[in-house]
Parts: C-alpha cells; sequence; structure tokens
C-alpha cells in the first residue's frame, strides 16, 4: 500500500542574467528563487494496482517517484509505503522496490551486462536460487541473450533500457516505479517490454507506477491515472473517465463518390482532400446514425471510419483547460 498524505517539496535555485559582467557580480551576491516542485500532493495506491502518473515537463512526476524512492526528503507532508516512511528507512525501504529511470542508467558502463546483475545481486543479497531463477525467466521474456555479455556503453539505448527493466526486477521488487521506461525502443521492444510489465502484474501482483508522455504506454498498460501539474494533483480516474471528461468527440473519416456532401449542425469539417473528408462530430448535438444517414443521403459514401478522442488528444486538453 502506497499513501501520501499533503506532500509539499520546494527547490531553491539560483538565477543571473547573460554575460561576463553578471557572472562576477554572481560571485558576491546571488539572486535565488524558489520553485514549488509539489504542492499538497496526496494520493494512495492498492497493492498490485498499476497506476499511470502524467503531466508535462516539470509538474512534479520525477520529484513525487524519488520522494517515494526515499531519494528526496519532502519539505513536509506523509509518504507511507508498506509500513515505511521511504527517506527515513531508506536501507529496508529499497529492498521491497525497483526503479527504473529512463534518463539514468543502474549499469556500470564499462562491464559486461551481467557483471552488474552480479553486483546488484550482492547489494540486495539475493539468495543465488532466487537470483539465477529470476535471471533465467528475465532473460527469456525480454530477449537479452548475448547482450548480458556486453559492455553496457556498447548497447543501443533500446537494448540498455532492456537491461535497465531487468535489473530492478532481479530482487523481485512488490512496487516498480517506471520513469519514462520505453524511452528510445522501437515499436517491437515497446510492445514487448508492456507485455512484459502487465503480465508480472497479474502474475506476482507486483504494484506499478508508470510515468511516460508516451500515451500508448498508458493506454496498454494502465487503467488509473494521476494527472498532476504545477505541483498539484489535477484528476484522479480511469483512462475512460478521463476520457468522458475531456471530450466525447468522435472523428469522422470520410470518403465518397460525387460532390462533396454538406454538414449539419454538431459536424465540422477538419480537412478535405479528393473524394475524402474528415469531421468533428458532437455526439450530444448530432448522434452518430444521423450524422452518418444524413451523408448517405447527399452522396455514395464508399469508406467511413470512426473514432473516438485519442489519449494524446484527451491530455493536451486537460493540459489546456488546467492551464499546465
Amino acid at each position: 500500500m502506497i499513501r501520501l498524505d499533503n506532500i509539499n517539496k520546494t527547490f531553491r535555485v539560483t538565477k543571473r542574467q547573460a554575460g561576463f559582467g553578471r557572472a562576477v557580480k554572481a560571485l558576491f551576491s546571488r539572486e535565488y528563487e524558489t520553485i514549488h516542485a509539489l504542492r499538497d500532493v496526496s494520493f494512495s495506491v492498492k497493492d498490485g494496482e498499476m497506476v499511470g502518473y502524467i503531466g508535462p515537463n516539470g509538474a512534479g512526476k520525477s520529484t513525487t517517484i524519488k520522494i517515494m524512492c526515499g531519494v528526496l526528503t519532502p519539505d513536509s507532508g506523509a509518504c507511507d509505503i508498506d509500513g515505511r516512511t521511504p527517506w527515513k528507512e531508506r536501507t529496508d525501504h529499497v529492498r521491497g522496490i525497483g526503479v527504473v529511470f529512463g534518463q539514468r542508467s543502474q549499469l556500470w558502463w564499462d562491464v559486461p551486462v551481467i557483471d552488474s546483475f552480479e553486483l546488484i545481486r550482492d547489494i540486495y543479497e539475493v539468495d543465488a536460487d532466487r537470483y539465477h531463477s529470476n535471471l533465467d525467466e528475465l532473460t527469456e521474456l525480454l530477449d537479452l541473450g548475448e547482450l548480458l555479455k556486453t559492455p553496457t556503453r556498447t548497447l543501443s539505448l533500446g537494448q540498455r533500457m532492456r537491461c535497465e527493466i531487468a535489473a530492478s526486477l532481479l530482487h523481485d521488487p512488490k512496487i516498480l516505479f517506471l520513469d519514462e521506461p520505453t524511452i528510445g525502443l522501437d515499436v517491437v521492444s515497446k510492445i514487448a517490454v508492456r507485455q512484459f510489465i502487465k503480465k508480472l502484474n497479474v502474475e506476482r501482483g507486483t504494484t506499478v507506477i508508470l510515468t511516460t508522455h508516451d500515451m500508448q504506454d498508458i493506454e496498454a498498460m494502465t487503467e488509473r491515472i494521476l494527472l498532476i501539474g504545477k505541483g498539484r494533483i489535477l484528476l484522479d480516474g480511469s483512462l475512460t473517465e478521463l476520457k468522458k471528461h475531456a471530450s466525447e468527440r468522435k472523428t469522422l473519416v470520410v470518403e465518397y463518390l460525387g460532390a462533396m456532401p454538406s454538414l449539419s449542425d454538431g459536424m465540422t469539417l477538419v480537412e478535405t482532400g479528393e473524394g475524402r473528408i474528415v469531421i468533428h462530430l458532437d455526439p450530444s448535438v448530432l448522434p452518430v446514425s444521423d450524422a452518418i444517414a444524413s451523408l448517405t443521403s447527399q452522396t455514395e459514401l464508399t469508406d467511413v471510419s470512426i473514432s473516438g478522442v485519442s489519449a494524446e488528444e484527451m491530455v493536451a486538453s486537460l493540459y489546456t483547460e488546467y492551464q499546465i
């Protein structure tokens, strides 16, 4: 169980204008600015839950993750993870969590990946049988194979990310924090990682908190979403609920023969082409069936596709609504 109550975190950063003169002046008199990274952040996550934690750059996602990992200490508020306060009981706490930061590596740069894995095993004091069982399973599921013999510095970003995920799971953590875990992965690797994380959640009951800008990751792996902006939790709900909150708009791609049909109330023309139009439809004004009937009565339709609001559009509209 993860519970955060009124977490606040600020950072004091120096500021100065460009130029040599300003730089010299800053040696004797510095200007500071206080950044409010988190403001009264509160939420809870049940055991075995998969949660997408989303927001724009600078919203406070990584700061929250670092507090839950025990890396940062908040200015005020409480954080309880399985009965422990992360920054006060960090040694015991980290034994039960796994962390993947897409922009940072936990693997040693100049040695083969397997050597890093062995060192991680020693750090977490994983017994030999459990370690080899986990290593064999992770090697097969993430297709590591020859990568284990390769120095980390020679791996591509996608290959390294697969090894990073494996490294974070060698000690069977109950909670997995993923910060941009699919960054730099090709389509095939992304699908493999998503399937693996979902399998991990189902078979082992691993709690997963995922932060990412890739909304396909969110749609594929999570049911619940937390939206943070300017250090505050703005929304908490399922992806379906958030889509409804954002918009009920439908997009119709219509291919036709003959003259372009006229549009009824509730339909907005977005794009035109030879024998093809793209329409935004508000179902509260005009039901989809009536919209298609109206178009069919005017011209011969050769193809119609209907889609709802994409996750990217939904998040973009929420950013606009909350001015973040």
